[in-house]
């Protein structure tokens, strides 16, 4: 392991190497970064906009999961994900730490004081110019791969979410919902007037 504890940037590290999050423990880097399948993905500030409509997001799920099982929460909060075929959650072991904008766990042994170990199960990811080809591609195989049961890709530039959900281990493209149409998620049954969001 890289001794990078007193680094603030990333200029020392390989950005061919493949780190674990025992490695990512250890970073103390002034930007945020998250790391897929040992691969470090930087990631840039969101604008103010994302943080609207984020913000947004967050209160209409807040309410509802009032006095429910489930439990949401938003960026910077450390999902770690692990490889199918590796039964042991030891952090060198685990090669994946996203952060979402925003993510729903209703398993509670999943949550500890690091965040979450093991798929939410609901995910949103809130595009911004710097992001949407990582969201769209890489993250979307990830999502799908690890059974997220459901996915949204909220596009906030031209005010639309994609919702995804997952069958037979694949994604589902299930609604295109525009900015004034009522959004139900499907695992749930929350509903949340995209007007309320995006304006």
């Amino acid at each position: 392991m890289e001794n990078l504890k007193k680094n603030k940037n990333m200029t020392h590290l390989n950005l061919d190497a493949s780190y674990s999050y025992a490695d990512y423990l250890t970073w103390k880097f002034e930007q945020t970064v998250e790391l897929i399948k040992g691969k470090i993905f930087e990631m840039s500030a969101p604008k103010t906009n994302h943080q609207r409509v984020s913000w947004r997001l967050c209160m209409h799920i807040g309410n509802y999961l009032k006095n429910k099982p489930c439990q949401a929460f938003a960026a910077p909060f450390d999902v770690r994900l692990l490889d199918k075929n590796k039964s042991v959650k030891a952090n060198k072991d685990i090669m994946t730490v996203v952060q979402p904008d925003i993510c729903v766990i209703c398993e509670e042994s999943k949550i500890d004081e690091n965040g979450c170990l093991g798929s939410p199960d609901l995910i949103i990811e809130i595009l911004s110019a710097g992001n949407s080809k990582k969201e769209m591609k890489t993250k979307f195989e990830l999502y799908e791969e690890n059974g997220v049961k459901e996915y949204w890709v909220v596009n906030v530039e031209n005010e639309y979410v994609l919702q995804y959900v997952l069958e037979n281990e694949k994604y589902v493209l299930a609604k295109h919902y525009v900015d004034d149409e009522l959004l139900k998620a499907h695992i749930f049954d929350l509903e949340i007037d995209l007007q309320t969001v995006f304006h």
